[in-house]
């Protein structure tokens, strides 16, 4: 008695299920990648402008143990990246009226005309830039000022601080709002 050849393999349909589910899977696995790349270099730079707020703090403490408080408002003109020991190493140098395509991704300038730290992200897809369009973030110092008691109008104001902060607000979305 001779039996039937009762090997079985896959079927073709059996096959394209298995390569589509795994397509799906190695397409959500990239994406994911990409989106935590990005997350982590928003991370990034949000840890080099909080720096640039310590150290324009510093710079500021330093101004008043000397006496000099009238000079606070050369900070705001100053490249920022002067104040650090060391500087990034993905800070490009200064220019002269930077445009996003002027910058590699990825890194920081500082723009000679605007006087603004500019930083153009790498991975962007997340990213949502301010009211320009355009997908860059610019930094720019400020003097804080407070009211003195007691007194009244703009004049009865005095310098209580500097902010390192960005130009125009800016976002990158989180997990699950895109």
């Amino acid at each position: 008695m001779v039996k039937g050849n009762s090997q079985r393999g896959f079927t073709l349909i059996e096959l394209i299920v298995v390569i589509t589910i795994i397509v799906l899977l190695v397409g959500t696995l990239l994406t994911r990648i990409w989106f935590y790349q990005e997350q982590a270099e928003k991370a990034a730079m949000e840890q080099v402008a909080g720096a640039l707020q310590s150290a324009m703090v510093l710079q500021y403490g330093h101004m008043l143990t000397r006496g000099n408080e009238a000079d606070a408002k050369t900070l705001l003109g100053e490249n920022p990246m002067r104040w650090l020991m060391q500087k990034p190493p993905n800070y490009a140098g200064e220019f002269y009226g930077i445009t996003p395509t002027a910058i590699a991704p990825g890194n920081w300038a500082f723009d000679l005309k605007a006087r603004e730290l500019v930083y153009v992200p790498y991975r962007s897809e997340y990213f949502v830039p301010g009211k320009d369009g355009l997908k860059w973030v610019r930094y720019r110092a400020r003097l804080e000022y407070e009211p003195v008691p007691g007194a009244a109008g703009k004049s009865a104001e005095e310098l209580s601080g500097v902010l390192f902060e960005p130009v125009e607000p800016y976002q990158w979305i989180v997990r699950g709002e895109k």
